[in-house]
């Protein structure tokens, strides 16, 4: 297994760092994406929620969210197939992960059926 696999395994201590660091750059890229946006080619406030922006913050958000479920599967599956300090991270790891999506559920998903740009 290379050096980024180890890395990468629902038992190593980074994956208590990951699911945060992912919802992290998440929520910069999202406001920034936004803010960029709006000042660059900011849509009629009569179109409402149905925007170009609102669609690409709805596809960053659903593709965030299904990454971070996809992880905290992973590390459900490697919490029932592992014991001691191998089990403790993945499923440590796992509950990281879902609170992280529950994060970007409850940021990201109101924020795309709302008008951009007001």
């Amino acid at each position: 297994m290379t050096a980024l696999g180890r890395w990468l395994a629902p038992s190593h201590p980074a994956q208590l760092l990951l699911g945060l660091t992912i919802w992290s750059l998440w929520f910069v890229a999202l406001y920034g994406g936004l803010s960029v946006a709006c000042e660059l080619a900011p849509p009629a406030p009569r179109q409402g929620a149905l925007t170009g922006i609102n669609t690409w913050l709805a596809v960053l958000t659903l593709a965030t969210l299904a990454l971070l479920a996809w992880l905290a599967w992973r590390g459900l599956c490697a919490g029932r197939e592992t014991v001691g300090s191998a089990r403790f991270i993945a499923l440590v790891g796992a509950g990281l992960h879902l609170f992280s999506a529950a994060g970007v559920a409850f940021v990201g998903l109101p924020l795309v059926v709302l008008t951009p740009c007001l």
